[in-house]
């Protein structure tokens, strides 16, 4: 039986691996209406699999798909993503198996499709009235990584990207070559770069942060997390460039970025040595100085042209 929410067809991807002891609470407070709850076990070690199956039996919309080999949390998703699709799902809702998303934020996310705004909906903690639970340390770290995320995806007007409350819907399921997107983490900011490629509208919308005291609920620590993902973001940005500037539809403003990311180091570098030849060696040349200087504001220039045409080209 499927109750629907304003004739969407809802389902929810619930990603887990060790989650034995939130598992639980986190299929508890599920609301009627999603028709159905794919629980996606990453070949946990722990008592997961087991919670769930037990939970099922009083919640017959619940079911369990398990990876026998851990395969990373993207990929988790991405396997709910394929099974909902089979199924027709019209939205496909992600939630960790951690406790940490609030269901009552759930008309947030599945509004936006039932007004034909938009294609994927993520979740914005810092659109909520308080973030004074977050830890500092995951606040900076959170906020690095979305202005990262921002300049690499060309979704200039989100934030929070690293969130996992996540809404799709079929459409972009069946369209993304999910065979070559990023499985593990840092996959929340891969998929954008995608997103935007394709040429899907992403909105963000608020939602409120649960931090259970006494759990640590995310497996994440941000400082290994921002080096990994890092790395990530810079070749997908030239990835993005590459496919939808010049392979999909050519723009101009791949010459204002390339020219811009070339003159800046450039002088940048030979500032540095200028620098360093005036403290260490005698006096330098005025002309080499100007020249320096015309590099780093050309340069900052054509790079700030180029993300003004990015803003007006993903709009």
């Amino acid at each position: 039986m499927y109750f629907m929410y304003k004739k969407l067809k809802v389902y929810l991807v619930v990603p887990a691996y060790n989650e034995e002891r939130l598992i639980a609470p986190t299929l508890k407070g599920v609301p009627k209406t999603v028709d159905r709850v794919l629980v996606i076990n990453d070949a946990s070690t722990d008592k997961t699999a087991k919670v769930v199956l037990d939970y099922s039996k009083k919640d017959r919309r619940v079911r369990l798909i398990t990876h026998e080999k851990n395969s990373g949390v993207g990929q988790a998703i991405i396997t709910g993503y394929k099974a909902a699709a089979k199924e027709n799902a019209d939205v496909v809702v992600v939630v960790g198996g951690d406790n940490q998303m609030d269901f009552a934020d759930l008309p947030n996310f599945l509004e936006p499709f039932v007004k034909g705004e938009a294609d994927y909906v993520k979740g914005n903690r810092f659109l909520w009235r308080s973030l004074e639970d977050m830890p500092k340390h995951r606040f900076f770290g959170n906020s690095m990584l979305s202005l990262m995320t921002k300049i690499a995806s060309g979704y200039w007007k989100i934030f929070d990207t690293q969130d996992g409350y996540t809404a799709i819907s079929r459409k972009v399921i069946e369209t993304v070559d999910w065979s070559s997107a990023w499985k593990g983490y840092g996959y929340v900011s891969e998929w954008l770069i995608r997103f935007n490629t394709y040429g899907f509208r992403v909105k963000d919308v608020p939602r409120r942060p649960v931090y259970l005291k006494g759990e640590r609920q995310s497996q994440i620590r941000i400082g290994r997390y921002m080096v990994k993902v890092a790395p990530l973001l810079l070749r997908g940005f030239f990835w993005r460039l590459k496919e939808k500037y010049i392979v999909r539809d050519f723009h101009p403003l791949v010459f204002f970025y390339m020219s811009g990311l070339l003159l800046l180091p450039v002088g940048l570098l030979l500032g540095a040595w200028l620098l360093y030849h005036r403290i260490f060696i005698g006096a330098i040349s005025t002309t080499t100085a100007i020249l320096s200087t015309l590099f780093i504001i050309s340069g900052l220039q054509l790079i700030l042209f180029a993300m003004l045409f990015d803003i007006e080209a993903s709009d």
